[in-house]
């Protein structure tokens, strides 16, 4: 059966917008037919792509996700499917992969590269270069997923230079994870074969990397905000740019996508075409994906939208199929198996109590829309020779448990979170994903930790005789029901952290990434206290 859309065709590689009608069978585009008479006020162009991010983050399943995404006119994203792996190992990959293959949408996974992302946490499994090259024949996967042991590359640690040159061998693009990194540093990390990378947090710091022959992915999540700072570089580095989230939860999921990226690069009065290169065009030739970019023979990947002014998706499109229209996705939820490993046991209050050894402390300083934290030296709240949280101060005891064996856990403090009352937990903890938690008690501390190993999972918020509790049954990363209801969930326990008396946007992101040792300058792991800079464990007390 042959379909026909008629309307404003905007041509993005020849840089031109006609009008004319384009004829569709078997998933294909048979026809493009240009014609001088009126076909109606639309304008039909490819599907959007976000050239990175971890599905995961959305709390979502893929096969949800996907309804989530095309809604906002995505068609396709490039996936890396680490937060699972760091949980599950292939068995994770695999669950990935296999559901999203009961949705239309195109799901571009890439084979983690650091699983785990380094040796100072504990995590549920670990993929060596060779379980990485059986996974890119198992499933012929398009790249090397974000390589963020930037150390190993720099000094040349035999098991980063064994997975990068498999990836060269096979002919795989090489993903990139340097944040701040700069100098003969960086010249040897992009030396090594590394393409992209989606963690600048300065203009300087990107332009370094481009002049490298790096690609610049400018990424706007949940947690992490860096379009405003490097939007420039769509006008300036048009080849040199794509467009990302890295991470997105499943409220801001539901509310857009890279839909927004390009209404605000828009906004900043960048051409229309410049910014659908970056949003379409390069990410699809740089990772060489399977996507219609609106030529004859190309799949018939694409959206209808109001118009290039304001860029509302009308409809979206997948191999000819219509997958969603005004709003409402025509993509089926499915059954999801519980896939998950967790064994912590509960703890009490005196498993997290901390001595003072008198003088002075580290206190981590979380920065709103940044993953960095930097920290101060502090004189403690003691009481009764423990150190305990200091709310008045905004100094919070931040707490990190191995989720998958019983250990003692690991205590620090915090800036910035801000609780006034109450105490936060997740197991959406980047990367190993064990428990994080912050409090103003250690008793609700202790309360919150709890509800989520009860729970296998999940985030949780409690004050007083309140609890609340987001449960993700699956890798205590992702939920088994729709994202109507995941959104809605999410929604109502971020407003909860929020009464607590927190001044972030997004308290569970931001903690989140508070055991992400990649990212500088201090962490916590389930193994200790850890500096980003040094790259090596430090001690809580400031010593002189």
């Amino acid at each position: 059966m042959k379909t026909k859309l008629s309307g404003n065709i905007v041509d993005i590689i020849n840089r031109r917008i006609f009008k004319g009608t384009i004829e569709i069978k078997g998933g294909k585009i048979i026809n493009i037919i240009e014609s001088e008479q009126a076909q109606g006020d639309n304008y039909i162009l490819p599907g959007l792509v976000d050239a990175h991010i971890h599905i995961e983050s959305s709390m979502l399943v893929p096969s949800e996700f996907a309804r989530a995404a095309v809604v906002h006119g995505t068609v396709a994203t490039v996936s890396d499917p680490h937060e699972i792996a760091n949980v599950l190992g292939t068995r994770g990959i695999d669950f990935m992969v296999e559901n999203s293959l009961s949705s239309p949408f195109k799901f571009y996974f890439g084979v983690p590269s650091c699983v785990p992302a380094t040796n100072f946490e504990s995590s549920g499994a670990k993929l060596n270069p060779r379980d990485i090259g059986e996974l890119f024949v198992k499933y012929n996967l398009k790249y090397l997923s974000e390589m963020m042991n930037f150390p190993g590359v720099i000094y040349g640690d035999e098991d980063v230079k064994a997975k990068l040159e498999i990836a060269r061998k096979l002919g795989k693009v090489i993903d990139g994870h340097a944040p701040g990194v700069k100098g003969d540093d960086l010249k040897k990390y992009a030396a090594a074969g590394i393409s992209t990378d989606h963690e600048c947090f300065t203009l300087d710091e990107a332009l370094e990397k481009i002049s490298l022959g790096m690609n610049i992915l400018i990424r706007e999540g949940s947690a992490a905000k860096n379009f405003d700072t490097l939007h420039s570089l769509i006008s300036t580095h048009t080849d040199k740019v794509m467009l990302c989230s890295d991470d997105l939860h499943p409220d801001d999921l539901a509310a857009g996508h890279i839909n927004l990226l390009v209404k605000r690069a828009l906004a900043f009065g960048h051409d229309i075409f410049d910014i659908l290169q970056t949003a379409i065009l390069n990410p699809s030739r740089h990772y060489s994906l399977d996507v219609g970019l609106l030529r004859k023979g190309d799949a018939a990947d694409l959206i209808v939208i109001d118009s290039l002014e304001n860029f509302n998706i009308l409809k979206t499109f997948i191999d000819g199929n219509l997958v969603s229209e005004n709003g409402k996705p025509y993509i089926n939820s499915t059954h999801v198996d519980k896939v998950n490993i967790f064994n912590a046991k509960r703890l009490i209050e005196s498993d997290i109590e901390i001595e003072h050894r008198g003088g002075e402390i580290k206190v981590i300083v979380a920065i709103e829309g940044e993953l960095i934290t930097d920290w101060v030296a502090e004189t403690p709240l003691v009481e009764n020779g423990k150190i305990i949280s200091d709310p008045k101060r905004d100094i919070l005891k931040l707490v990190v448990v191995n989720r998958y064996s019983p250990a003692p856990p690991k205590v620090a403090f915090i800036h910035n979170i801000g609780l006034q009352k109450g105490a936060l937990a997740t197991s959406v903890a980047h990367d190993s994903h064990n428990i994080i938690a912050v409090g103003t008690s250690d008793e609700e501390i202790i309360k919150a930790i709890n509800l989520l190993i009860d729970n296998k999972g999940g985030m949780a918020a409690v004050s007083g005789l309140k609890n609340e509790i987001l449960a993700l049954p699956i890798a205590g990363l992702m939920s088994d029901e729709p994202i109507e209801q995941v959104a809605v969930k999410y929604k109502q326990l971020n407003d909860f952290a929020l009464r607590l008396g927190s001044k972030l946007a997004t308290p569970f992101m931001t903690l989140s990434f508070m055991s992400l040792l990649v990212i500088p300058k201090l962490k916590l792991s389930d193994k200790g206290l850890f500096d980003g800079e040094k790259f090596c464990f430090t001690e809580l007390e400031v010593t002189i």
